[in-house]
């Protein structure tokens, strides 16, 4: 993957405004050509609910909580807890490819299909800290067509820029191995005192 990145403002902060996307840079990767943006629009988010309801897809649907969270949930009340979501857009079709997005989120905390009902009510009062989480998904047809390294990378990268002083981690399904593997590509090892095994759920610190 060739990603030339654009000067953004300096001044740009995340989260942006909700449904503003601003791009970040452009990617020639498999023949095709892609953009790199920071927020989603109403057109990009209107997608990633679609993709999270469509129930072809096995991987996202038994792996994710994306279904609860944005099919059935509101993507307004989602952004509000500070998310800051990037997205992976093939040009020739304004199609969201991937995205992959951040936020605060104490260390270790289950993704919103492991909570109970009162865990659920918990999620908007709970401290910021000093850590961050990471979410990615790549949608067909372009799974496994080796775009998530450097995409989750360059978007690791901008963001933490933002925020240099948080640690990333990542909550992983173990039979979920290839966003396992993805994981440990970029860095990110395994803390056994965070994980949750009695739910098959593993967290993921990135090493500084």
């Amino acid at each position: 993957m060739d990603i030339k990145p654009y000067n953004i403002d300096p001044e740009t902060t995340f989260p942006l405004p909700l449904y503003e996307s601003i791009p970040l840079a452009e990617v020639t990767a498999n023949g095709d050509s892609f953009a790199i943006v920071a927020g989603l629009d109403k057109h990009m988010a209107e997608q990633v609910k679609q993709h999270s309801l469509d129930e072809n897809d096995a991987d996202l649907q038994e792996h994710t909580s994306d279904r609860k969270r944005f099919g059935e949930g509101s993507y307004e009340e989602w952004y509000s807890k500070k998310r800051t979501p990037f997205a992976l857009i093939h040009e020739e079709t304004d199609a969201v490819t991937a995205i992959c997005w951040f936020g605060p989120k104490p260390l270790g905390r289950k993704s919103l299909r492991y909570l109970t009902d009162e865990e659920a009510k918990e999620e908007k009062n709970l401290s910021e800290g000093t850590w961050h989480t990471i979410s990615y998904r790549c949608y067909n047809p372009y799974r496994g067509k080796g775009l998530m390294n450097d995409f989750v990378r360059f978007c690791i990268n901008t963001y933490t820029r933002k925020f240099p002083g948080v640690g990333i981690w990542a909550i992983i399904n173990v039979d979920n191995p290839a966003s396992k593997r993805l994981a440990e590509k970029l860095g990110f090892k395994m803390d056994p005192g965070s994980s949750h095994p009695d739910e098959n759920l593993v967290v993921m610190v990135l090493n500084k």
